[in-house]
């Protein structure tokens, strides 16, 4: 009996086995499916996490050029009676700002509307969320490339301060540059980085390259400086009254951190934490050095000695000029632009400036205007394919020609229109803007406060108690 019922249950068995195998095998398809999606999910979202750590370190990193890096730079550079007047201005940008793009700012520069201008649709950052936005960054929150962007419309205006350092109402430069922050800065932004922007690298239009501002920041910025400066006029006894800065030691340190600060400018404009940024990164690194090199050998021959503020003057310069290339040439293209830039600016400073006597009072034009322009033509010869196809593949599989140097003469055209168009909105819109606050509420302080100076007269401090 029992001899029967194992033999029973052993043939029972051989049936049962072949079928959970047969079972077992017809599922693993689906299995093997699921685990693959589910493990192309995890690869996402680790990839995400790291382009998100990556993005906002850089937007901290952009941050830190405004304050402390551009504050103490200019700070330094003005004298000691200017100094916390001048730093306000740049703190003042980080409050104002701030407040306009989370309003109206970000939707005028980044939200759908037309060749020249954003629309409505992220008025009070409405529909603006934690989820990626294709248009412009495909693995990281769009509240992430919000807050990245932020960080470029604050240390523009903040730039121009330095043309008009030491002469303006702080209450007229609050007014003046919040305005333009909305009516020059968000149109061009539009224009190059929006979705459907006429210069936008992406569009059928004027497919301009500006891969972290050279026109977008810089030339508005220097450009409207060079405007701002003739408009107020000079500052009292200049050229005639020595004006020396009152602590290079402050702009050093403030140079120093710009320098820092500019590798969120630039390597973090590839919106990932990608070979891209490391292009990007070693490209602004190259030319800062070599530009300070180039603007302290002119500043050796013009004037018999190499000095701090010509080394960090020209470090600026440089990374003014790779701006708008960081992400599109070779190494070696960098230290020729980083070159070319410390040479060009410092005769635009020594020479130029000179020749014509207009008071930039700490070289806004000379470094970001001339640096600006310079940069943005260069890289219209400079940029290559093999190191950023933005034009894609043709028919072929082969990337399309980039720059002058793939062979793509016509990319020189496309930026010569883009820097075009980038001085003619600058100058008419500061202009504008310039008459107009003027005639309201007044943009220049009263002989008096100024020989007083801006802290006291603007603030009632002062930056130094001398007497303590």
């Amino acid at each position: 009996m029992c001899r029967r019922f194992t033999r029973r249950l052993f043939v029972f068995a051989l049936f049962l086995f072949p079928a959970a195998i047969f079972a077992q095998t017809a599922a693993s398809p689906a299995a093997m499916q699921a685990q693959i999606t589910a493990l192309q999910q995890a690869v996402q979202n680790a990839q995400s996490a790291g382009d998100n750590a990556w993005m906002l370190a850089s937007a901290a990193l952009v941050l830190l050029m405004t304050g402390p890096g551009l504050a103490l730079f200019y700070g330094g550079l003005v004298r000691k009676k200017n100094i916390l007047g001048t730093m306000m201005q740049s703190f003042a940008m980080m409050g104002l700002v701030t407040v306009i793009w989370a309003v109206c700012g970000y939707s005028l520069a980044f939200a759908r509307g037309n060749v020249f201008i954003g629309g409505f649709q992220h008025l009070f950052l409405r529909g603006v969320p934690l989820t990626p936005n294709p248009d412009y960054a495909a693995t990281i929150p769009e509240q992430t490339y919000m807050i990245y962007q932020l960080m470029f419309a604050i240390i523009t205006p903040a730039l121009i301060t330095g043309a008009f350092a030491e002469r303006m109402k702080f209450s007229a430069m609050a007014v003046f540059l919040s305005l333009w922050s909305l009516l020059v800065y968000c149109p061009m932004a539009h224009m190059v980085w929006g979705a459907g922007g006429l210069l936008n690298a992406a569009g059928a239009h004027i497919p301009s390259l500006d891969f972290a501002g050279g026109t977008v920041v810089h030339i508005t910025s220097g450009v409207s400086a060079l405007v701002a400066c003739l408009y107020l006029g000079k500052r009292i006894g200049y050229p005639q009254t020595a004006m020396p800065p009152h602590s290079l030691v402050l702009s050093f340190i403030g140079a120093c951190l710009l320098w820092v600060g500019w590798f969120g400018f630039n390597a973090g404009s590839a919106l990932a934490a990608s070979p891209l940024a490391t292009s990007a990164f070693i490209n602004t690194h190259f030319a800062a050095a070599t530009a300070a090199l180039g603007w302290t050998i002119y500043e050796w021959l013009h004037n018999g000695k190499p000095t701090a503020l010509g080394a960090i003057s020209g470090s600026v310069a440089g990374l003014v000029a790779i701006t708008p290339a960081s992400g599109f040439v070779q190494p070696f293209a960098a230290l020729a632009i980083g070159l070319a830039a410390g040479f060009f600016c410092s005769f635009m400073v020594f020479k130029v400036k000179s020749f014509f006597g207009y008071d930039d009072s700490l070289d806004a034009f000379g470094v970001h205007g001339a640096g600006g322009t310079l940069g943005a033509v260069l890289t219209g010869i400079f940029a290559t394919a093999a190191i950023n196809p933005i034009y894609g593949k043709d028919a072929a599989g082969n990337p399309i020609p980039t720059g002058a140097i793939d062979g793509h003469w016509g990319q020189v055209l496309n930026q010569l229109a883009a820097v075009g168009i980038s001085w003619v909105i600058s100058i008419v819109g500061t202009l504008v803007l310039l008459f107009v606050v003027d005639k309201i509420i007044g943009l220049r302080v009263a002989p008096e406060h100024e020989a007083a100076g801006l802290d006291l007269s603007q603030h009632g401090e002062e930056g130094y108690d001398l007497n303590a």
